[in-house]
């Protein structure tokens, strides 16, 4: 029975000891659960005026409000406000930055109100944002750390310490081991050039691909991403580390090649998928870092850029709903999405099947209104329950095994009403 790829596995692990000696601060674990800070500078907050209770909700006409009221300027963009950074001046006797004399390297999500410094890294929530306006109109330079904390210095040079072991693949010894590496991760037809721009590693002690993070703004490692293969019966599973801590690691894979003047993007669930649409498709191409799981805010400034996203994140059911939401996020009009099917997998298994990119991207059916449903999508929806009905398929009856051939399982959002 041929091997069959699943999704990116998710499953925790400790594999630092396998590639640096000594110890290592508590920070620098690479089991996911606890918040780590790389590459984000926080706040202090004993700082700033903390609110009591509950963070209140904002409005984006609160938003616009605030910024006119206190004379910064600022401009719309699809998900967040664009105005110029607070925390690039340095001097607490300088005023708020003006249009003309500043970048607008500062962003505010239209949502929530956080914001995120492009320039400075500095990030906080709108009562932080507001806190800050208040210390620069005092004359007090705002309230941004530039010492990273043991932790944060820790997991950097773990990253470090792993990335200079690692080694790229065509410059291994054997052009065997070359070869079979490749072909245990399915890039076989993966270019070594594809490999060398994205800056992709392999390290032997973990028989891991390494992808790396780097900042955008200095182009310096910031965190790893580490992906072995693990074979299961007659499937084989893709299980991910990172350095950071998962729940820090806010990277976009491939961020540092994204030129200025490209307005086009397609972005991808998985670092192997964004390799398979650069060098098949010649368009830029951005990988989440946590796939189809989440899009954390704090990504959306840096695909401000783009005037058309196209949302490929995988093969299945869960994925064309994930880019549903997604496409929510950043802002329906400028987004399309590339259906799960046959003749439509996930890019790299495209790649490999020879297919072709161009139809694929071209066929890409734009975000639906939020109000507005077509009799075409409504089809869609049906069929592509049908053709999936396990992977729609709820938790299944143990007392009785009748209705979960009629209902298919308990599924969320219904109700089930037993009469008699």
């Amino acid at each position: 029975m041929a091997l069959v790829p699943l999704r990116p596995g998710r499953a925790a692990g400790r594999l630092l000891p396998l590639f640096c000696g000594g110890t290592r601060s508590k920070g620098a674990s690479l089991s996911p659960g606890v918040p780590g800070r790389l590459g984000q500078r926080r706040y202090k907050k004993d700082v700033l005026p903390s609110p009591e209770g509950p963070e209140p909700s904002v409005t984006i006409t609160e938003i616009r409000q605030y910024l006119r009221a206190h004379g910064i300027p600022f401009h719309d963009g699809y998900s967040c406000l664009h105005t110029p950074s607070l925390f690039t001046g340095g001097h607490a006797d300088q005023p708020l930055p003006a249009a003309a004399s500043a970048p607008y390297t500062l962003f505010i999500d239209k949502t929530t109100g956080s914001f995120l410094c492009t320039a400075t890294l500095a990030e906080g929530t709108w009562q932080d944002f507001q806190a800050n306006v208040e210390l620069q109109h005092r004359g007090i330079p705002p309230a941004n750390s530039e010492e990273m904390e043991e932790d944060v210095r820790q997991a950097c040079e773990d990253a470090r310490c792993i990335w200079d072991r690692a080694l790229p693949l065509w410059e291994l010894l054997d052009e065997e081991e070359t070869n079979k590496t490749k072909a245990m991760f399915g890039i076989s037809l993966v270019t070594n050039a594809t490999l060398k721009r994205f800056g992709v590693r392999y390290l032997r002690t973990a028989k891991s691909l390494v992808f790396p993070w780097f900042s955008p703004r200095t182009a310096t490692l910031k965190g790893l991403k580490l992906v072995r293969v693990e074979k299961k019966g007659d499937t084989i599973a893709y299980v991910e580390e990172t350095l950071p801590r998962f729940d820090s690691y806010r990277n976009l894979f491939g961020l540092p090649l994204i030129g200025s003047r490209d307005t086009e993007l397609v972005l991808t669930g998985w670092e192997l998928d964004a390799l398979a649409v650069h060098q098949a498709a010649g368009v830029a191409s951005l990988a989440l870092p946590r796939g189809t799981t989440c899009l954390p805010p704090t990504l959306l400034p840096y695909l401000e850029q783009f005037k058309r996203i196209t949302l490929w994140l995988g093969e299945d059911l869960r994925s064309w709903e994930a880019a549903k939401l997604f496409a929510r996020k950043l802002s329906l009009k400028r987004c399309s999405l590339v259906r799960p099917g046959n003749l439509q997998p996930r890019p790299l298994e495209a790649l490999n099947q020879s297919l072709n990119f161009t139809k694929i991207l071209r066929a890409a059916l734009p975000a639906s209104h939020k109000s507005i449903i077509s009799f075409r999508q409504l089809r869609e929806e049906v069929f592509g329950e049908l053709v999936n009905t396990e992977q729609v398929a709820g938790i299944k009856w143990m007392r009785f095994p009748e209705l979960n051939k009629l209902l298919k399982g308990h599924r969320k959002g219904e109700l089930t009403v037993f009469t008699g």
